[in-house]
């Protein structure tokens, strides 16, 4: 019981600590001395370490740590539209530029029987803060695609919008226009679901669709993820 008082009152002093001493150049520190825990528990606990230096900002640390993670991927993809040839997948998701809402992916899928190769590279800059469950980003990239029935490569411009239904799991979907408005403009749509089974483990499934004026392609993706 004594314990338990003594949690309430280092709260309240907590509280009335920041509120009093707003302009104060120096940061309140936990008081630590009410709580009645050992040097021991202080010592191995760096919540309490941190707290005692500064007191976090709690609500600017969850709108900016990402909802989302850098992964390497590695996966097997399916393209029913060549027959149902099957291929391979490589690719970085979302490497982080700075502290900003700029993202940079890179990716490879290419089918076994050579008929089907998509290449490429794009920045993302999301709108919103980055620990926002939904995000909304414009794209900009290179990329170079090849069928049976043509090959374009040039720009990409594109959308992405991304729900991150919790730390472990989210939603994507993307739409891009390779060399956009030219005669061999192809649009990309891209729809990806996935979910972390592991710390550092994710599985993931992409269904694609590519439309050009000479042919319409599928591609279906199951992919593993490793997280950065």
């Amino acid at each position: 019981m004594n314990k338990v008082i003594g949690l309430a009152v280092g709260i309240i002093t907590l509280i009335s600590t920041s509120k009093t001493y707003p302009v104060l150049a120096e940061t309140p520190q936990l008081p630590t001395d009410n709580l009645e825990l050992s040097p021991e528990v202080i010592e191995d606990s760096p919540v309490f370490q941190r707290w005692q230096e500064k007191i976090p900002n709690i609500w600017e640390d969850i709108l900016n740590k990402p909802s989302f993670s850098t992964r390497l991927r590695l996966g097997y993809s399916q393209f029913p539209s060549d027959d149902g040839a099957g291929g391979i997948s490589l690719g970085i998701e979302d490497i982080f530029i700075g502290k900003t809402g700029l993202t940079l992916s890179a990716d490879y899928q290419i089918s076994f029987n050579g008929d089907r190769l998509s290449v490429g590279t794009s920045f993302h800059y999301f709108l919103f803060p980055l620990g926002n469950y939904l995000n909304f980003a414009p794209m900009l990239g290179y990329r170079y695609l090849e069928t049976q029935d043509y090959a374009t490569d040039g720009v990409s411009l594109g959308v992405r919008l991304m729900l991150a239904f919790s730390r472990a799991g989210d939603i994507s979907l993307s739409q891009i226009f390779v060399s956009p408005a030219g005669n061999d403009e192809v649009g990309v749509t891209t729809f990806s679901v996935g979910y972390a089974v592991t710390n550092h483990l994710r599985l993931s499934s992409d269904l694609q669709q590519q439309n050009s004026p000479f042919a319409k392609d599928s591609r279906v993706g199951f992919v593993f993820e490793w997280l950065l």
